[in-house]
């Protein structure tokens, strides 16, 4: 089976990670990948040694046709059966590119449309292609809900999964590098500070105060790059942790590549989030065996099994949230036994495992 993939940039976040573990991973359920890029980005290395064809195009404004007749010519001289894209405008350029070709066409949602010409090229693509994935049910709603868009037919879900061969830690300590003591007891989140409403550091950061009062020997971390427009968001939470007298205790660090290794050191994973698709960080985190706790939006909640495998607090509640921090903090059995149910359902659900047997089914019926 020869499919396409397209990405326009592949600088770090969750849907070129969902990517990328898809590249290394989809010859082994006879998909033969070919993953192109049209702007490339910080993860291109990653994706040059994936097990999947690389290759790199460009792409000068917003609709580029010789991009679109770059994308035909390989779809015709690889003989590709499926193509599939990750957002609209990638959607828009492979529908143009495989017009009265007999390829297949897939698009997937991997989060909520934050602009109205994305909403627009989305409206006029799903009917048109032949499967939509939805990477969780409360994305789909979210989708119907709040975008608009027609999602009664020809929409499938399909989760996202993590490549657990891929986080195994590289025995760096990120306790070490920060100067902390083996001791201390680390939390924290993972993700990137977005201009678009989307992670929620600051609840974290609110939460802190009471746990740092209680629990002396704590420590909080934040990894993950402050994207253009979100630098106010990001000053905000240094600026609450200076004021409060904890920002010894609360460490950013910026956008990192090396996630296994802070998930090897946390006690406790955080993620505080106001919408979501289906992060692929949280199948990291319990594929790696780190007890989580997790703002009680519906993809989240779908994600943790409705709070069975997470403890659940409510969006932007920060007393509750440090109340939870607490209970686990002070409790190691309970973190251990939330961890390893967390870790036998991810295995059966949000691996690359699981996101590859079902992308192969979707593939196969609609060959």
């Amino acid at each position: 089976m020869r499919v396409l993939h397209l990405l326009d940039t592949i600088n770090r976040g969750g849907a070129e990670m969902q990517a990328l573990d898809v590249c290394r991973n989809a010859h082994k359920y006879g998909i033969e990948l070919t993953f192109v890029t049209a702007q490339g980005g910080a993860m291109e290395k990653d994706f040059r040694v994936s097990n999947a064809e690389f290759i790199r195009l460009s792409r000068s404004l917003p609709l580029d046709f010789p991009l679109v007749l770059k994308l035909r010519k390989i779809i015709k001289d690889k003989k590709i059966e499926i193509v599939q894209s990750y957002q609209a405008v990638d959607g828009l350029h492979l529908y143009l590119a495989t017009l009265n070709l007999p390829v297949r066409q897939v698009l997937s949602f991997q989060g909520f449309i934050s602009d109205k010409k994305n909403r627009q090229t989305s409206r006029f693509l799903i009917p048109r292609v032949d499967a939509n994935i939805s990477v969780s049910k409360g994305l789909l709603k979210w989708l119907k809900q709040n975008d608009r868009l027609d999602t009664s037919r020809n929409f499938h879900i399909i989760y996202n999964g993590a490549d657990a061969k891929r986080l195994a830690p590289s025995g760096k300590s990120l306790k070490k590098e920060l100067g902390l003591d083996e001791d201390i007891l680390l939390f924290g989140m993972i993700g990137n500070f977005y201009r678009d409403p989307r992670k929620d550091q600051m609840t974290l950061c609110k939460s802190l105060p009471e746990i740092f009062a209680e629990i002396e020997n704590a420590c909080c971390v934040f990894a993950g790059k402050i994207e253009a427009g979100a630098e106010e968001k990001f000053q905000d939470c240094l600026d609450f942790c200076r004021e409060n007298g904890i920002a010894e205790k609360v460490h950013f660090l910026g956008g990192r590549s090396d996630v296994p290794d802070i998930l090897e050191a946390l006690d406790l994973f955080v993620f505080s989030s106001l919408h979501e698709g289906l992060p692929v960080v949280v199948s990291e985190a319990m594929l790696t065996n780190v007890p989580m706790i997790v703002s009680d939006i519906e993809p989240l909640l779908e994600a943790s099994g409705n709070g069975e495998y997470a403890e659940i607090f409510p969006v932007q509640n920060a007393e509750v949230l440090s109340q939870k921090i607490l209970k686990l903090l002070k409790d190691e059995n309970l973190r251990e036994n939330l961890a390893t149910r967390a870790f036998k359902f991810a295995t059966e659900n949000l691996s690359i495992e699981a996101h590859l047997r079902e992308l192969r089914k979707l593939y196969n019926s609609i060959l």
